[in-house]
């Protein structure tokens, strides 16, 4: 059947307006899909703190001797390189960005939403189980000692032989709704210490010019850290940790995630626990010696950082003089006992 032109005009026209419908709604959906999120500029301030002072304490800022050979604020944490964003949403998702250390703008999808925040820059921190914020913790890498055999003064296991923790902040945000509009939202967020120092100081009341090398174990002290609290967890760990030798005997600083089962005060008593100190020191001819001490008032005392000291540490003339003359000993003369650092699965 043949049409008019009138019947081709009215097919084209409708076949136009068609086309013209759903490219309009193709766009739609195309805007929806890519409308813009929330930009939120993230501000982060940071509490360089290396020790906190608990109730019956001592104030370490306020009581620091000269004899530390160093000033108290030498050992505040610098700012980090990085800072890592981790974005719970409400769907059982979430999203990681990296960011300037002192924030910058995200951008996150509307709803809402908890937050995790951590400096990224650390080399022996290992980050567990982070798809949920109630399970996400910091722990340290393993280290092994084959001359370390526990301490005599604690029973039974004082948990993994590791590496001193990095420096370590967190900050966490429970609930935050992101609203889509023009205007950035900021967000100032503080980020608080997470890990601590112990400055520990061995005397030694004879014998110090034999010994060549030192280092250093602290037992029973937290394992890990959960992110979205602060606090520690119950179970422990020994601290494997390199000294120095000094005029009045072995020095070290130590950096630690604190006693178990501990809360971070910063983010709004466990039970005592037996913390022990080990020294190991190599003297000029070549032996190895090793001291152990009760340090549990001390540490029960300063459960997140400060300043912990044993005395009457003594090598004899017969034991530091036995073998001969003695060598020029380095690092590597530890040998068989060297450390090990275990790599990350």
């Amino acid at each position: 059947m043949k049409r008019s032109a009138a019947e081709y005009i009215s097919l084209i026209v409708a076949s136009l307006t068609v086309l013209v419908s759903c490219e309009h709604k193709e766009l739609c959906f195309d805007h929806e899909l890519h409308a813009p999120k929330s930009a939120v500029h993230i501000q982060a301030e940071y509490e360089h703190e290396w020790e906190l002072m608990s109730e019956g304490g001592t104030d370490w800022e306020a009581a620091w001797k000269d004899e530390f050979g160093m000033e108290y604020d030498e050992l505040r944490p610098e700012a980090p390189d990085g800072l890592r964003v981790r974005i719970y949403h409400d769907d059982g998702s979430n999203s990681v960005m990296n960011v300037a250390p002192e924030g910058e703008i995200v951008q996150m999808r509307p709803g809402q939403h908890s937050i995790l925040l951590y400096n990224n820059d650390t080399e022996y921190i290992v980050f567990d189980d982070m798809n949920s914020f109630a399970s996400a913790r910091a722990t340290t890498r393993t280290r092994t000692r084959s001359s370390y055999l526990g301490n005599s003064y604690i029973e039974g296991d004082s948990g993994n032989t590791v590496n001193e923790p990095d420096m370590l902040y967190g900050s966490y945000i429970e609930g935050y709704t992101a609203e889509r509009k023009l205007e950035t939202d900021e967000l100032p967020v503080t980020m608080h210490p997470l890990v601590f120092r112990y400055l520990v100081r061995y005397k030694f009341s004879g014998g110090l010019e034999y010994v060549a090398l030192a280092r250093g174990a602290m037992a029973g002290m937290a394992s890990a850290v959960w992110l979205n609290s602060g606090r520690t967890a119950d179970e422990t760990a020994t601290i494997l940790y390199d000294c120095t030798v000094e005029d009045f005997g072995v020095q070290a600083c130590v950096r630690s995630f604190g006693v178990p089962d501990y809360p971070n005060d910063l983010y709004k008593a466990p039970a005592v626990g037996k913390y022990g100190l080990n020294l190991e020191v190599m003297l000029k001819n070549g032996k190895i010696k090793s001291f152990d001490f009760d340090v549990t008032d001390q540490v029960a005392a300063q459960p997140q950082g400060g300043v912990i000291e044993v005395d009457g540490i003594e090598i004899t003339d017969e034991e530091g003089l036995e073998g001969g003359s003695g060598f020029e000993v380095d690092i590597d003369d530890w040998g068989e006992y060297e450390d090990i650092e275990l790599p990350l699965k």
